[in-house]
């Protein structure tokens, strides 16, 4: 990721994440950006959901839950400790929380509820507003330090960029297990094992990941160490980087196609600006 690039405008998927054919697993928090259609159910720690999102499929967290505004669920809610819904959030299914509940004006929840803690009936604060008032509150009482921590947490997850455990789906997707469809670029990282194909601007997979798809992009794509992709590789606009062990069961189509030893490809290789062909010992070679 480019150096002040907002992490909200990527589809990151951290390592370790498991999209099966109804459930998609994070090891860590998941926020899913506003207008986005997913048709997936979720397993995750805590879970944000921007304003109407279409959500096909059960969202189950360990900890804390907060559903936006005009959010439709088409299936159970069950969360381990709070949750937030926002005013006009729709569940075909059962809410199940262990904590407390803060719960919007003309909610419907056609099956029910429980709680195991207080229950608050009123319209519960966007995160992005709460997060805005904390900061201005610390402002206020002369804790700049404080503020720009947080704010250094939210924006770039801490030192390291964004935090490694967090799943971001950016506004306006479409996520399935046919396919993942994202108006921006795509960062997969490590030991993932996804179903789908993916569309999206320009996309970066990590090691040891195994897709059950292709992957078609606008601009550059970078196939990662070991990495299986049971598809084709296409770019419309850029080159194509496969290293060391990586493995395309399908086509390769591209302006320019960077092959690392050991890197295997099955179909048919389209280079328009030809091939370059790398090893530890060797120097480029077209």
């Amino acid at each position: 990721m480019e150096v002040g690039e907002d992490p909200l405008d990527v589809l990151i998927i951290p390592t370790g994440t498991i999209a099966e054919e109804r459930d998609l697993v994070a090891t860590g928090d998941v926020i899913i950006g506003g207008q986005s259609n997913i048709n997936f159910g979720i397993r995750s720690q805590n879970i944000i959901l921007g304003e109407r999102v279409h959500f096909e499929g059960d969202i189950e967290v360990e900890k804390e839950c907060r559903v936006d505004i005009w959010c439709e669920i088409e299936g159970n809610v069950l969360v381990g400790e709070d949750a937030y819904l926002g005013e006009r959030v729709s569940i075909s299914g059962k809410l199940v929380v262990g904590g407390d509940l803060d719960i919007g004006d003309d909610v419907r929840i056609e099956e029910g509820f429980e709680a195991n803690g207080w229950i608050n009936i009123r319209n519960p604060l966007p995160t992005i507003i709460f997060l805005f008032m904390y900061l201005t509150q610390l402002l206020r009482l002369g804790e700049e330090e404080a503020a720009e921590e947080l704010l250094s947490e939210i924006l770039e997850g801490g030192k390291g960029g964004v935090d490694e455990d967090l799943l971001v789906i950016p506004r306006g997707s479409h996520i399935s297990d046919e396919i993942w469809r994202v108006s921006t670029p795509v960062i997969i990282k490590n030991e993932c094992r996804l179903h789908g194909n993916f569309r999206a601007v320009d996309i970066k997979v990590g090691e040891d990941v195994n897709l059950f798809g292709s992957i078609r992009a606008r601009e550059n794509v970078v196939i990662g160490k070991d990495t299986r992709i049971h598809g084709d590789v296409t770019t419309r606009e850029g080159d194509v980087v496969l290293n060391e062990g990586s493995h395309i069961l399908g086509d390769v189509s591209c302006n320019k196609l960077e092959l690392h030893e050991g890197a295997r490809v099955e179909g048919t290789i389209r280079a328009k600006e030809g091939m370059q062909i790398l090893s530890r010992e060797r120097k480029p070679q077209e």
